[in-house]
């Protein structure tokens, strides 16, 4: 059996696309007018659809002259990423600043922590080598566990399963790479009066993809509540590039050549949407597993990883935890207030 998945993605996800432009710019626009209280926007720019189709929004809600964009690579980001940056941005016409954080990761240890704990597993593992993080497990029903995958300098790749302690101190490590850009956006805009907008889409936001004050601190996320296939269609509608409109998402985070749901995900992003919409929508694993072509046992494996998922991450959501009622802060306003 098989099933289109553009097709299914297009009944499923359809939106008006003008409509979803103005919702969201003129809610950048009160936010920053009545809530934030500053004079531009910040975008830290990877190249990829989600902070590309963000940075656009930010031009099209309040002018290209206020909105500010960063390039932040470090040793193991791809070329193509700051290629891609740069071109998003001289596209849109916004000032930009490309800043290496390599050094800053080096002097914190970003590396070396890193790489102590690849050598526990592979100890041939030395300079020149790559490394990436898979996982599997969770759409089989199983338990998800993580395998290392290192390459020499020859082209070879081996893989090993990673133990708890290992693959702890490989994410805390490279979490720093997000934790130091997100400091490098805050400084611009202390300095520039800006807001700095977090570019998560709704399947990273609800799974838990992003790094607590990492990249999942912003004073505003203009794309959250949209689907990975609708931000790709959003910044296609937006007139970006083709080259951007049409990246392979990646974590960007590794060495090697990473996918997304190789990963984190359960699925590839446009079968994530489908899985994500599906259960958000209360449909049954027989509706998923008729969508994307898979057995009902398949379906219900892949709602139980989601919702596992969202447990599990939960508190990236959280704000500090104060053990007794404070009155007089407001730390959350909805916006229709």
């Amino acid at each position: 059996m098989t099933t289109n998945i553009d097709a299914v993605v297009d009944e499923l996800l359809h939106f008006d696309k003008d409509a979803m432009i103005e919702s969201i710019t003129s809610q950048m626009r009160q936010l920053l007018r009545t809530r934030l209280r500053r004079r531009g926007l910040i975008v830290a720019i990877s190249g990829g659809i989600d902070s590309s189709c963000s940075a656009a929004l930010a031009v099209e809600a309040i002018g290209k002259d206020k909105v500010f964009g960063l390039l932040l690579p470090e040793q193991d980001s791809s070329s193509f990423s700051s290629d891609r940056g740069q071109m998003l941005a001289e596209h849109l016409g916004i000032e930009y600043l490309k800043h290496n954080i390599a050094p800053a990761l080096e002097a914190i240890g970003c590396y070396q922590w890193r790489d102590e704990a690849i050598q526990t597993t592979f100890p041939e593992y030395t300079k020149g080598w790559k490394n990436k993080i898979a996982i599997e497990g969770g759409t089989s029903g199983q338990i998800n566990r993580f395998k290392l995958v290192v390459q020499n300098p020859e082209g070879q790749q081996f893989e090993k399963r990673l133990g708890l302690r290992e693959y702890l101190q490989i994410v805390a490590a490279t979490n720093y790479k997000q934790r130091i850009r997100k400091t490098v956006e805050f400084f611009h805009a202390d300095r520039l009066n800006y807001a700095v907008v977090g570019t998560p889409n709704r399947v990273e936001y609800d799974q838990g993809f992003f790094v607590k004050n990492g990249d999942g601190s912003a004073d505003i996320k203009p794309i959250a509540h949209l689907y990975k296939t609708q931000v790709y269609a959003l910044a296609k509608h937006l007139g970006l590039p083709e080259e951007i409109c049409n990246a392979v998402p990646t974590t960007d985070t590794y060495s090697l050549s990473q996918g997304q749901d190789e990963f984190y995900y359960a699925l590839p992003y446009k079968e994530m949407d489908i899985a994500l919409w599906s259960l958000n929508n209360g449909k049954p694993a027989s509706f998923l597993a008729e969508k994307l072509a898979i057995s009902e046992e398949q379906a219900v494996y892949i709602y139980k990883d989601i919702e596992t998922k969202r447990k599990t991450t939960a508190v990236l959501h959280w704000q500090g935890i104060t053990l007794e009622k404070i009155e007089g802060p407001v730390t959350s306003i909805p916006l229709g207030e």
